[in-house]
């Protein structure tokens, strides 16, 4: 029984011992995602990199240059392929899958992957919203209901697993060391904006009759990085398999959203470029989106039409949302997961899981996401954020965050894939109105804090 697929009303879970390891997909998605990483590291330390298999699409105006990319890096794309399919049919051979329903059903996942990021590589995508994760879950919910998929696909769409490993390969993307190098009026903004917003949603959700795991998968969404943490709280609270979709949804709707609105907000306010940049980085709910609206601002800002330079827009920007608050999807999903565990399960089933019970439960991917964050962490310690930039990043991290991608959009497309219409409208108008609460107290919490509390620190920002 998946997270995304179990009842509310839980069953205690046996331990299997030492088993587990080997037969939890949890587990499975830890070796995967660390033993990327340290591959990864492997080659970055000895002056090499994975950038070779970690092959995206390049951006491209013209077909004929998506064209060239392609058959320039067929045989890229063909190993990479080769590397996915064997790492997914091991492991799901070990978890009792077989192996002769998985690998078609992921050929064609694959191969429609390509086709959504080359999609999203399209220079003009980012004035469409076009990131390939949320092109996939659109793609996805198109072909399961309006075309209609043969059943023997379902063996390829697995949204857990796929995501599961991503979040792994996100923590090697998040030092901590990063934390540092924000400095302390980011983090601090950042985490009093987290942390608001998420009880704010939380309240209301709750308040208004929605279930804690969709109150919590919805406040995550909008106190953190949008659609990631979305998906990573629902595993890690057990929510519906509806309730991740749900919660995306909501993201992208207000994501778009502040994308025109924020920064003609904040010209009108006269509003410097840096501090637009930090009010931009407190009130958007997807990285994306989130930096189609700085870069905006910072055009702004370069034309003379607000004081300040576009530089300062977009760091201000990307110390705050990138930085602070993407480093609060695994401290909420430790937290939550605990809180899931010990205090909902015990409501509803009228007895006290006992520690072990805890630990069989808890969803090891987030402390997979922590131990990769701490690797990358030790790797980088001696670094300086214009070094980490310089040397770290094109060589170690790009990459893993090439392959993070990857499993999102194989994450996003088997949601889209396996989710209906009819299970989004069920939900009603509540979840839009408890997200949409939370909105409008990030909206202006991050403006009393960006433009009043620290205006002095981010008008003055890189000077």
């Amino acid at each position: 029984m998946t997270n995304f697929e179990a009842d509310r009303k839980r069953v205690v879970v046996p331990s299997m011992g030492w088993r587990e390891l080997w037969m939890k997909e949890d587990w499975w998605a830890i070796w995967l995602g660390l033993g990327i990483v340290f591959v990864a590291y492997a080659f970055f330390a000895n002056g090499s990199s994975i950038r070779w298999i970690a092959v995206t699409p390049a951006k491209w105006s013209t077909w004929s240059q998506l064209g060239a990319h392609f058959a320039a890096n067929y045989d890229r794309y063909i190993v990479q392929f080769i590397a996915w399919l064997a790492v997914f049919t091991v492991a799901l051979s070990a978890l009792g899958h077989k192996a002769r329903d998985f690998i078609p059903s992921f050929i064609f996942l694959y191969v429609l992957s390509v086709a959504i990021f080359a999609l999203g590589q399209w220079d003009q995508a980012s004035a469409y919203n076009l990131e390939p994760p949320l092109v996939a879950l659109a793609v996805g919910l198109i072909l399961s209901n309006l075309v209609g998929l043969p059943g023997w696909l379902d063996a390829g769409f697995r949204v857990e697993f796929y995501i599961k490993t991503g979040i792994v390969l996100l923590g090697a993307t998040l030092p901590f060391t990063l934390i540092l190098w924000a400095g302390p009026v980011a983090i601090l903004q950042a985490s009093i904006v987290s942390i608001a917003t998420f009880l704010v949603i939380f309240w209301v959700a709750t308040r208004i009759g929605l279930d804690k795991r969709l109150a919590a998968t919805l406040g995550a969404g909008g106190a953190v990085c949008g659609v990631s943490a979305a998906i990573a709280i629902a595993g890690a609270v057990g929510a519906k398999k509806e309730d991740a979709p749900i919660a995306i949804t909501t993201v992208i709707i207000w994501a778009v959203v502040m994308i025109f609105v924020l920064p003609f907000a904040a010209q009108y306010l006269h509003l410097s470029a840096g501090v637009g940049g930090a009010w931009i980085g407190t009130s958007e709910f997807a990285d994306a989106a989130g930096f189609a609206a700085a870069q905006t601002y910072g055009n702004l800002a370069s034309h003379g039409a607000v004081p300040g330079t576009s530089e300062q827009a977009i760091v201000a920007y990307t110390l705050i949302k990138v930085v602070g608050r993407d480093v609060w999807i695994g401290i909420w999903a430790f937290v939550l997961a605990i809180i899931a565990t010990t205090q909902w399960e015990r409501a509803e089933t009228g007895r006290k899981p006992e520690a072990a019970e805890i630990w069989w439960r808890f969803p090891k991917f987030v402390i997979g996401f922590l131990i990769a964050s701490l690797l990358v962490t030790a790797v980088t310690a001696g670094y300086s954020l214009a070094d980490y930039n310089k040397a770290v990043v094109p060589s170690l991290v790009a990459p893993i965050k090439d392959l993070r991608t990857w499993t999102f959009i194989f994450c996003f497309l088997s949601i889209g894939l396996t989710t209906r219409f009819s299970g989004l409208a069920a939900a009603g108008r509540k979840p839009f109105l408890a997200f949409s609460a939370g909105a409008v107290v990030n909206v202006i919490v991050g403006f009393v804090l960006s433009a009043l509390v620290f205006a002095s620190h981010w008008e003055t920002l890189g000077r």
